[in-house]
C-alpha cells in the first residue's frame, strides 16, 4: 500500500501528463485512445466508454471522477446495480472519432457466430489504480469491436507506434483456418479486411498468448509477438527469438511499433520496472512485409478478419503517427506503472467458503423447492428434502475449492463423483472429471456476485462473465441476458440465476 502522501504525488503526476500528453511531447502523438479504467490525457474528461444495462437497454456513459483521472466505477456499479451491463462503445480518448463499437460477422466466426460478435460484460475484469477502482476490458471467445472508418491511423507503410496494457494470467493460443486468431488479448490493430486475409504485411497488432504455429520466443508463452498478417512474428524470421522471454506478470505493457524497413517489439510489467526490447530490426525477410500495406482500421479481440475465438483482457492502449523513440516509451511505462495497477476482489455477495460444502436452492416462484443436482454428467434441477435419499442429496452437494484457473473464484468439485466438477460445455452445466487442460479449469471456474433477484447469490463464469448458473425447463446452462440461445431469454432471468445457497445435505 502507498502513504496517502505519496499517492497524492502520484495523483498529481498522473495529470501533469499522461501516456498521450507523453507521446505528443515526443513529437509522435496519439491518433487513437482508448480505455475503460483511465484518462490517457491528463486534461481528458469526457467519456471512457458506455454501458447498457439488461434490464430495461438503457445505456450511460462513464467518464473520470476528474479530468485525467481514473473511470467512475460507482456510477457504473450504481447504473447497473440489480442487473447486467456490457460494454458497448469504447470512445477514442485522442479527438479523432475513433470509437470502437460491437464488431460485425466475419470470416471466422467463434461460438456465438448468430449475427455481429458479443460484447463484454461490465464487471469482468475489476481492477484498482492506486486503489480506485476501475472496469477492464474481458474479452472472451466470440468478443470483439471494431472501427472500419477510422481517421488518422497509418496506412500503408507509414510509422506509427502502440501500446497495450494487458491481464498476463489471460490469454489462449487460438488458431483458425491455419492463421492466428489474434488473441488479442492486444488488441488495437490496423487492418481492414473483408472475410478473407488480404494478404502478408496488410496488418501491423499486437499479439499476446502461446500460439506456437509461427513465430515463438522463449520457453512456453505467453509472448508479446506481432502479428503482421498471414504470421505471427517475434523478430525477423518467422520462429524462434530467444530474446522474447515468457511472460509472467500480472499486469503486462506490451509494445509494437513500425516504419520503412524497421520495426520493434517492447514489453515489460505494467506495475513496477522498465521496458525491453525483445526486437529491434529490419521486416521479416518473407515477401510482402517490406514495404508493409496496412489498411487503417482499428480492432480489439478479434482478427482482421473477424476471427474471434481468442481471449484476453485489455485496460488501456493507444496508437501514434510516427515511430515513437524508446525514451518516450520509457516516460510512457512509467506514467503506466504511476497508475498503480492492482487486483481486486472478483466476488462479491454473501460468502460461498473455501473448504465448505454446499448446496444450491432455486429462487425462482413455484420451483424454490428445487436445488441443483446432477444424473452422471448432466446437471438438473431436482427436489430434495431431509427425507430424500443418500444418493440424491450427495448428487445435490458441492465441496467448494479455489477456483481451478483464477484463485480469486472458486470451483465446484461434485461430493459423489471422484475429481469431478461443475463447468460448463457448450453453454450446459456438465460434471465431468478433470483432465488438467486449460480449457478445463476456465469452464470450471465461477466467481459468486449478490444475487441478482435480491436472494443469495447469482454465480457468474469467469470465463465468459456475461454468463451466469441459470435453470431453464430444470437444466443448467450459463445463460447471459437476452443472448441468441433460448435459455437466454429475458423472461424471469433474475430469479432463474439467483439461488440460496445452503450447507450441504451430506
Amino acid at each position: 500500500m502507498f502513504s496517502s502522501l505519496l499517492g497524492l504525488c502520484l495523483v498529481a503526476t498522473l495529470v501533469a501528463a499522461g501516456p498521450c500528453d507523453i507521446y505528443s511531447s515526443g513529437g509522435t502523438p496519439c491518433v487513437a485512445a482508448h480505455s475503460t479504467t483511465r484518462a490517457l490525457y491528463s486534461s481528458f474528461s469526457s467519456s471512457l466508454y458506455q454501458v447498457k444495462r439488461g434490464s430495461d437497454g438503457a445505456t450511460t456513459n462513464i467518464a473520470p471522477l476528474s479530468a485525467g483521472g481514473v473511470a467512475n466505477a460507482a456510477a457504473q456499479d450504481s447504473f447497473c446495480s440489480g442487473t447486467t451491463c456490457l460494454i458497448t462503445i469504447i470512445y477514442d480518448q485522442s479527438g479523432r472519432g475513433n470509437h470502437l463499437t460491437q464488431a460485425p460477422p466475419g470470416g471466422f466466426n467463434g461460438p456465438e457466430s448468430n449475427g455481429a460478435d458479443n460484447l463484454a460484460s461490465a464487471i469482468g475484469a475489476p481492477v484498482t489504480l492506486n486503489g480506485q477502482k476501475a472496469y477492464g476490458v474481458f474479452v472472451s471467445p466470440g468478443t470483439g469491436y471494431r472501427n472500419d472508418a477510422t481517421n488518422g491511423i497509418a496506412k500503408g507503410d507509414a510509422a506509427e507506434g502502440m501500446y497495450a496494457v494487458l491481464d498476463g494470467t489471460h490469454f489462449n493460443g487460438s488458431a483458425n483456418h491455419g492463421r492466428a486468431v489474434v488473441l488479442t488479448t492486444a488488441m488495437l490493430r490496423p487492418i481492414i479486411e473483408t472475410l478473407l486475409p488480404l494478404g502478408n504485411g496488410h496488418m501491423e497488432a499486437i499479439y499476446f498468448g502461446n500460439n506456437n504455429v509461427w513465430g515463438t520466443g522463449s520457453g512456453n508463452g505467453p509472448w508479446i509477438m506481432a502479428d503482421l498478417e498471414n504470421g505471427l512474428f517475434s523478430g525477423q524470421g518467422t520462429k524462434l527469438n530467444s530474446g522474447d522471454p515468457t511472460q509472467t506478470s500480472r499486469f503486462i505493457t506490451a509494445v509494437v511499433k513500425g516504419q520503412p524497413g524497421l520495426w520493434a517489439i517492447r514489453g515489460g510489467n505494467a506495475a513496477s520496472g522498465s521496458l525491453s526490447t525483445y526486437y529491434s530490426g529490419g521486416r521479416p525477410t518473407v515477401g510482402g512485409y517490406s514495404p508493409m500495406s496496412k489498411e487503417g482500421a482499428i480492432i480489439l479481440g478479434i482478427g482482421g478478419d473477424n476471427s474471434n475465438g481468442a481471449q484476453g483482457t485489455f485496460y488501456e492502449g493507444v496508437m501514434t503517427t510516427g515511430y515513437p523513440s524508446d525514451a518516450t516509451e520509457n516516460s510512457v511505462q512509467a506514467n503506466i506503472v504511476a497508475a498503480g495497477y492492482a487486483t481486486t476482489s472478483l466476488v462479491s455477495g454473501p460468502s460461498i467458503s473455501v473448504g465448505s460444502s454446499v448446496s444450491f436452492r432455486v429462487t425462482t416462484p413455484n420451483f424454490n423447492t428445487r436445488y441443483i443436482a446432477h444424473n452422471g454428467t448432466a446437471v438438473n434441477t431436482q427436489v430434495v428434502s431431509s427425507s430424500s435419499s443418500n444418493a440424491l442429496k450427495l448428487s445435490a452437494s458441492w465441496n467448494v475449492v479455489s477456483g481451478l484457473a483464477n484463485s480469486g473464484c472458486i470451483s465446484f468439485q461434485s461430493r459423489d463423483t471422484s475429481n469431478s466438477y461443475l463447468r460448463h460445455f457448450n453453454f450446459a452445466l456438465q460434471v465431468n472429471s478433470n483432465d488438467g487442460s486449460q480449457t478445463f479449469r476456465e469452464d470450471a471456474t465461477f466467481c459468486p456476485q449478490a444475487g441478482l433477484n435480491g436472494q443469495g447469490n447469482t454465480i457468474r463464469s469467469w470465463s465468459y462473465p456475461t454468463r451466469f448458473f441459470r435453470h431453464f425447463n430444470n437444466n443448467l446452462f450459463i445463460a447471459s441476458n437476452g443472448g441468441v440461445h433460448d435459455f437466454d431469454n429475458t423472461a424471469s432471468f433474475n430469479d432463474d440465476i439467483s439461488f440460496v445457497v445452503t450447507a450441504a445435505f451430506a
